[in-house]
């Protein structure tokens, strides 16, 4: 049987003829590639094991240990280039410590630990500015059983992530406004599970210590990242940092293959957070919407482009943004069943993850469904759903103007 709507692909779901005509190429490199591998087996093996029986829970093993002595590590450079700039500026003033003092100083700067920051370009959200979304917040948090946020910031993500930032640790929520205006309410709450389940699942990648010895050597990675199409001085460059690079290389790929596990026994144990907290069918169809993220860019460039028209004409685009979320909101509720399954059977091919640390979406989905379903502890509410769009509506309308001024990029 054919299933067809013009909006989408059609496909055959007896025989799966047409179900993933545009299978992307892996890109981001060899590190990036064996990332998405490495991915996919531990997704493949904690799977297994949930479905054996054996309970997942976050645990500190010889794993992350060794990833916490690899951190230390080379935090310990970043000192060591530090003390040695200091003392070739003393020891060596007026010789050549005066070149080297600098460059060492400067490296120790660019490789600092990097703590979280609120962003610059997103509007921000205190308990004043939203009662009610950070209510929902603290109930949601409660019956995860951690503590709520400190700050809410809403972006143009098609995602959301919940971390901590500054020396003090204080916690950070970020929802992308393009997947909130795609999810059904009780969607939205398992969303919220989710990202607050994080804050107790043991995620040693992006500990205080890990997390930012892992942005440290990925700025080595980047600083001696091979020239292209190098002249002769150029090839000489690339050929003295050819061990360095294999080295970094090396310690990015041990630190991926000790937390990377625990990274996703933490996407597991959220998964199960947010199906405890919005009920089974809400994380389930969390899932399902995440697989169409691809459809919800799609949207937002549309309208975009549709705004630049209106710049062109007689009318504003402030006029075409008004109802820009609206319009987003009811493509994807227009989203026919028969074009989830095709992209839940393309996305099991492809192993389509969220990015190379979450297990794949096909997993995380079978995960949810090998048990007995989960009722809601949390139900969505009417009322508060329009309280929480009153206090969203500024943010709701900067966003849209500004995908109506600049574009989307996705």
């Amino acid at each position: 049987m054919i299933s067809t709507d013009n909006r989408f692909t059609a496909w055959c779901a007896a025989c799966d003829w047409n179900v993933d005509p545009a299978r992307p190429e892996e890109d981001g490199g060899r590190l990036e590639r064996a990332r998405r591998g490495l991915a996919r087996r531990h997704g493949e093996q904690l799977l297994a094991e949930v479905m054996s029986g054996r309970a997942l829970r976050p645990r500190r093993d010889a794993s992350a240990v060794l990833a916490h002595a690899i951190a230390l590590v080379v935090h310990g450079m970043t000192v060591a280039l530090l003390v040695a700039g200091i003392w070739c500026l003393v020891a060596g003033w007026g010789g050549a410590g005066m070149v080297l003092g600098p460059l060492f100083l400067v490296l120790a700067w660019a490789l600092r630990p990097r703590l979280n920051r609120l962003p610059k370009d997103a509007p921000v959200l205190r308990r004043a500015d939203a009662p009610e979304l950070y209510a929902l917040v603290d109930e949601v948090a409660r019956a995860v059983g951690t503590g709520g946020v400190d700050v809410i910031v809403i972006d143009t993500d098609v995602n959301a992530s919940a971390a901590t930032y500054g020396v003090r640790g204080r916690r950070l929520l970020v929802l992308g406004l393009p997947l909130w205006e795609a999810l059904t309410p009780q969607q939205r709450i398992a969303v919220l599970g989710h990202e607050l389940g994080h804050f107790c699942n043991g995620d040693i990648r992006h500990g205080l210590v890990t997390g930012t010895a892992y942005r440290s050597l990925a700025t080595w990675h980047y600083l001696l990242a091979p020239i292209e199409r190098p002249s002769l001085p150029e090839l000489a460059v690339n050929l003295l940092f050819f061990v360095p690079r294999l080295l970094v290389q090396g310690l990015l790929a041990l630190l991926d293959q000790l937390t990377l596990r625990a990274t996703q026994r933490g996407e597991y144990l959220a998964d199960s957070s947010a199906a405890r907290v919005g009920s089974t069918e809400a994380a389930v169809g969390l899932l399902d919407r995440l697989l169409a993220t691809g459809s919800v860019v799609t949207t937002l460039r549309r309208e975009a482009s549709a705004a630049r028209a209106v710049r062109s004409g007689d009318r504003r685009p402030d006029d075409r943004a008004d109802g820009l979320w609206d319009r987003l909101a009811a493509h994807v509720e227009s989203i026919p069943g028969h074009e989830y399954e095709r992209l839940r059977r393309a996305g099991a091919l492809r192993g389509h993850a969220v990015d190379s640390t979450h297990p794949p979406t096909h997993l995380r989905r079978e995960h949810l469904l090998s048990g007995a379903p989960v009722p809601a502890a949390v139900v969505a509410d009417d009322e508060r759903e329009r309280r929480i769009a009153a206090e969203l509506a500024g943010p709701r309308g900067a966003l849209a103007r500004r995908i109506a001024r600049d574009g989307f990029g996705g």
